[in-house]
């Protein structure tokens, strides 16, 4: 099994910054991608930023040049370092790790697991 778990939400003014992290446990054979999303109030979740274990990232439009997503491979780490926060930024963060997993005993296997994500909060 694999474990994912966020942390680093917080209250924060408009301007400010705030980095989450997310660390991934367990049964890892290897990891394809992981990602942040995002859902707020009353919308629908959304990509935030993803990274693959190429190291090609992706952003969503509105965090472009604000947000900054790595990965730490040797820990099955991911940040999301988030600047110039604004109000609709709000939001719970949640952490997607796409990985393959093995248990030693056969081929590994493909999973797709989330973590419970971290509420992120922009107030003036």
């Amino acid at each position: 099994q694999v474990r994912v778990v966020e942390s680093g939400g917080g209250l924060v003014q408009p301007g400010g910054s705030l980095r989450l992290s997310c660390a991934a446990s367990g049964n890892i054979f290897s990891i394809d991608a992981m990602a942040w999303y995002r859902q707020a109030p009353g919308k629908e979740r959304e990509l935030v930023a993803r990274i693959f274990s190429d190291a090609q990232k992706h952003y969503l439009d509105s965090v472009k040049g604000r947000f900054t997503i790595s990965r730490d491979g040797a820990e099955n780490t991911v940040y999301l370092q988030m600047n110039n926060v604004q109000p609709e930024d709000t939001a719970v963060y949640y952490c997607k790790v796409d990985a393959f997993v093995s248990d030693g005993s056969g081929a590994p296997r493909y999973v797709v697991v989330w973590g419970q994500g971290t509420l992120v909060t922009v107030f003036s």
